[in-house]
């Protein structure tokens, strides 16, 4: 058995509740961590709410954080309907999750490890914790980076980022797998556009942290020491 946690985006909620349900299934500790993304931009478009990224990542003002709390509530009782009795649905600021203020980004964190006892207590109970990113503060946190704040903090093995897309496109190609400082060259050089971009970065963080990291079929391979930085909750 391993723990596992599953990064599941606001497009992929059907297939997201069915591979949790399998990794169950298989004697695994699941944990499930969604974001939001196209239902929070419908949702401020209709309100007239200007919509701005940078580096993939939202831009975040107090009426959008709460359009961002009611769209990540809405795919959370997607998702725990999807998933059935053994879901636990938690939102990250009620439970503890831990960020560091990014001013430039308005009510926006960059999450730190973070061990919340009602996770802790959902899988050893096991159910399947479904979390929503959102930080003390409140604060909006990036999904991706959420996953990998909790991977860390709850010791798992495994992060799985669900996409709408195969794998990780290169070239028109889904690739099979990829090395550390290889897509930190290629996101250096701007070869990656919108919401792969932390995705990636947070998949680079996860496999130097010793976890096995994969974006669809694509797994990120380390090859430089672990991030400690991080893992001793200094950021990343």
């Amino acid at each position: 058995m391993s723990r596992v946690v599953l990064k599941a985006g606001g497009a992929v909620v059907e297939p997201a509740a069915a591979q949790a349900l399998a990794f169950h299934g298989e004697g695994h500790e699941v944990c499930v961590v969604h974001g939001a993304g196209p239902q929070i931009s419908v949702e401020m478009a209709r309100q007239g709410l200007e919509v701005t990224f940078v580096s993939g990542r939202r831009v975040t003002s107090a009426a959008a954080l709460e359009v961002v709390r009611e769209s990540l509530a809405r795919v959370n009782a997607a998702l725990c309907a999807a998933i059935g009795p053994l879901a636990v649905g938690l939102v990250g600021d009620e439970i503890g999750l831990e960020a560091v203020r990014v001013p430039e980004l308005g009510l926006v964190g960059d999450p730190l490890p973070s061990r919340p006892a009602l996770v802790v207590s959902a899988l050893d109970e096991g159910r399947i914790p479904v979390v929503a990113p959102l930080a003390k503060g409140p604060l909006n946190v990036n999904a991706d980076e959420a996953a990998v704040a909790l991977a860390a903090g709850l010791e798992m093995e495994r992060i799985l980022f669900m996409t709408d897309v195969p794998g990780l496109l290169l070239g028109g190609e889904t690739l099979s797998s990829i090395r550390a400082d290889e897509a930190e060259r290629l996101l250096g050089e701007g070869t990656f556009r919108g919401g792969i971009v932390p995705k990636l970065r947070a998949a680079v963080l996860a496999a130097r942290l010793g976890m096995v990291a994969e974006i669809g079929e694509t797994t990120v391979i380390a090859d430089r020491e672990r991030a400690a930085a991080f893992q001793s909750g200094r950021g990343a």
